[in-house]
């Protein structure tokens, strides 16, 4: 069992940057898949961006260059930096661990569902 506690949310004007963190706690284990997902009220959820046990990463392509995901394996912690912030990017963002699908096309490795979640954390992002 892996239990997830993000942090770090909140309102943030355009162009503005916010750094998100997971806490991961239970049976952590540094070589899992973790990521970041993100739902908007009215809209599916979304997969924002992953990180393998190797180190690999992964974007959705809405937030190439602007998002970077890391995972401080030591702390056990996932955190993403989110700069050049849009209002499109407004959503509640979930943390997740442990890949349980996960498909590769080309060069591309995307986790489409973990087993474990926590509770979200809101973002803002006014015009």
């Amino acid at each position: 069992q892996v239990q997830l506690v993000e942090s770090g949310g909140g309102s943030v004007q355009v162009g503005g940057s916010l750094r998100l963190s997971c806490a991961a706690s239970g049976a952590t284990n540094r070589s899992y898949s973790m990521g970041w997902f993100r739902q908007a009220p009215g809209k599916e959820r979304e997969g924002v961006a992953g990180i393998l046990g190797d180190g690999y990463t992964d974007y959705v392509d809405s937030v190439k260059g602007r998002f970077t995901i890391y995972k401080d394996n030591a702390k056990n912690i996932l955190s993403l930096q989110m700069n050049s912030l849009k209002p499109e990017d407004t959503a509640t963002y979930y943390c997740a661990a442990v890949c349980t699908d996960r498909r590769t096309a080309g060069r591309r490795t995307t986790c489409y569902e973990y087993k474990y979640w926590g509770q979200g954390t809101q973002v803002t992002v006014s015009s």
